[in-house]
């Protein structure tokens, strides 16, 4: 159901004697002013039939820049990439039905890593809702699962207090997506606009900010008295901005540090503290100190699934934790926790470093002392060792290892999609710095590489930005060249190809006897005359030697996107594995284990 010229002459008549003191403006001009109003810069999106009148409104202002991707689902991951690297909230704009739908993806991403973001989609009109109209879905229904919260915008009057809302949820607390649909009538019809709200109450949704006091000095004396401590953390650190605060922390006490996946760069991995990244790709010092430890502090962090493996397992050892989170469904959701702390990770983790500062209590040095060498013993059996000296074919870790000793002292930011490649990735880049690694974590979404360099690529234009893909994830959003290309974002992309969906063909080696059931690609496009057809430039890299090179020579083309399609080994798999199952210290170290 469209709208009638009659309806649109209606509305603006209806309108025109609601008061002289305020502006008349359409609902789609309040929607761009509210966008404006929040410090917007970007908004990724694609147009079509619903949301005309806001893409008209669009045209119409010169402060916001709109980045016409692809594909919606590239829209949502290219917001979400500058909400990771930025702490920004990330905007996108979808049409109705499927362009709604094709969103999905991206933000069912975002949610399950709690990023900020805020996406607007169009709507059929009011009226027609429900009637089967032409490109309308349930976008509220769709959507509830995998959003902070979600708005259907009836009446344009609602429109302004709506955005301040939205921007308000997705921002604050556990950050999280939030939807705003928006149907046609809702965009052309005119209000009275009197400013944008200075302020939002909200008496369902009040987050807590600063933790209990008592609770923090219980922690403090569990910690103090700890003869085995370790400190776990994960994105929620990132995501409050309490990287800082966690470094005071680790340095005052001298403790062990591991960070998730999604906590990388949190904590200088260059530092003898940091044991690496823990969980089912973890290394061997940090998933046996977290086994084997007598108080854990938990930051920004869940204990999922691959973190601790399997629950029963990582139970059998006594230990005491305390869990620091912003979310309080995430307090012993998985693993029963002994001191609850809900709060923001930074205004926690501030007032604990006061406290010790204060306190004439100090860690037990000789217990420390013992605790450290047990954890060099496991440290000296060099679980991320591989066949550094061959020759014959290139090595994936290699080449992640390359990039790490050529980039590590630049203003980098790696993507990547979802893989083998991914863990590589965390492995053998050494972040030191935070919200340089942008990944998929929670939902594991292939594809998001590119789109995550392009968010990225706009929002820090004079850093260098890489994605480290597969031939197999890069092929999902591999139209977004042509983004880069409208839009200038000269990204490098590392393509670790090894003609297997790596991840699949390694659990199907291991758990299915070798059935490589549809893991091997047998018809995949010369990558480097695709990439010179979307007029980048494209190298091949097929020896261990030419490796060196091709990176350096992408590099100097700083104004260039460079695709790198590296011919690595398909036989090399990912280790250390835990197994679907077993606990954290079961890993597999080798092939030898198998």
């Amino acid at each position: 159901m469209e709208i009638s010229k009659a309806e649109i002459v209606s509305a603006a008549a209806a309108s025109a004697g609601a008061g002289n003191s305020t502006q008349e403006l359409m609902g789609a001009e309040v929607l761009v002013k509210a966008l404006q109003a929040e410090g917007v810069q970007y908004v990724w999106g694609y147009p079509g039939g619903a949301v005309l009148y806001i893409y008209d409104a669009f045209y119409k202002q010169d402060t916001i820049q709109h980045v016409l991707v692809r594909h919606e689902q590239a829209a949502v991951h290219a917001a979400d990439g500058y909400a990771r690297a930025t702490g920004e909230v990330g905007v996108a704009l979808v049409t109705s039905g499927p362009g709604l739908t094709n969103a999905v993806t991206g933000i069912a991403t975002a949610y399950m890593d709690s990023i900020p973001m805020v996406i607007i989609s169009g709507q059929v009109p009011t009226a027609a809702i429900g009637l089967d109209a032409f490109q309308e879905c349930d976008t509220v229904g769709i959507t509830r699962p995998i959003v902070k919260h979600n708005f259907l915008v009836k009446d344009p009057k609602d429109l302004a207090m709506t955005m301040k809302k939205a921007f308000h949820i997705a921002r604050s607390g556990r950050p999280g997506p939030v939807v705003v649909d928006v149907p046609k009538d809702v965009s052309f019809k005119k209000i009275p606009y009197a400013g944008y709200p200075d302020k939002v109450e909200m008496r369902s949704y009040n987050p807590v900010r600063k933790g209990h006091g008592g609770q923090i000095r219980k922690a403090l004396q569990l910690l103090l008295a700890a003869k085995r401590p370790y400190i776990y953390t994960g994105g929620g650190v990132l995501l409050g901005n309490a990287c800082n605060e966690l470094r005071t922390l680790v340095d005052m006490l001298g403790y062990p540090v591991t960070n998730t996946l999604m906590g990388l760069g949190a904590y200088p991995a260059s530092d003898r503290k940091f044991l690496g990244m823990l969980g089912m790709h973890g290394t061997i010092e940090a998933n046996n100190a977290m086994q084997n430890c007598d108080v854990l502090l938990a930051v920004g962090a869940r204990f999922d699934d691959r973190v601790i493996g399997n629950p029963k397992h990582f139970a059998q050892n006594e230990r005491k934790i305390i869990h620091v989170d912003i979310d309080p469904s995430s307090i012993s959701k998985r693993v029963k926790v002994d001191i609850p702390i809900v709060g923001d990770v930074k205004d926690v983790l501030t007032e604990l470093i006061s406290m010790i500062r204060e306190s004439t209590a100090k860690p037990d040095a000789g217990a420390l002392a013992d605790w450290w060498k047990t954890i060099e013993a496991w440290r000296s059996r060099d679980c991320l060792k591989y066949d550094r000296g061959n020759k014959d074919v290139i090595k994936p870790q290699y080449v992640v290892e390359t990039l790490w000793n050529m980039t590590k002292d630049a203003d980098t930011y790696i993507t990547s999609d979802v893989g083998q490649h991914q863990m590589w990735a965390a492995q053998y880049y050494r972040f030191d710095e935070p919200r340089r690694w942008i990944n998929s974590g929670g939902l594991g979404t292939m594809g998001v590489g590119i789109p995550y360099a392009m968010g990225i690529k706009l929002a820090k234009p004079d850093s260098e930005v890489f994605t480290i893909t597969g031939e197999g994830s890069v092929q999902m959003c591999i139209q977004e060249l042509s983004t880069c290309l409208q839009y200038n974002t000269p990204i490098k992309i590392c393509s670790l190809n090894n003609r297997y969906l790596g991840m699949v063909r390694q659990w199907q080696e291991i758990e299915y006897s070798g059935r490589y059931s549809h893991s091997y690609m047998d018809a995949l496009p010369n990558f480097v005359k695709l990439a010179e057809a979307y007029g980048h430039v494209g190298m091949l890299i097929e020896r261990p030697q030419d490796v060196e090179p091709a990176l350096r020579e992408a590099r100097k083309l700083k104004d260039r996107t460079v695709f790198m399609d590296f011919r690595t080994d398909p036989t090399e798999n990912v280790f250390p594995m835990v197994k679907a199952g077993m606990g954290i210290t079961e890993m597999l170290l080798g092939s030898e284990d198998l």
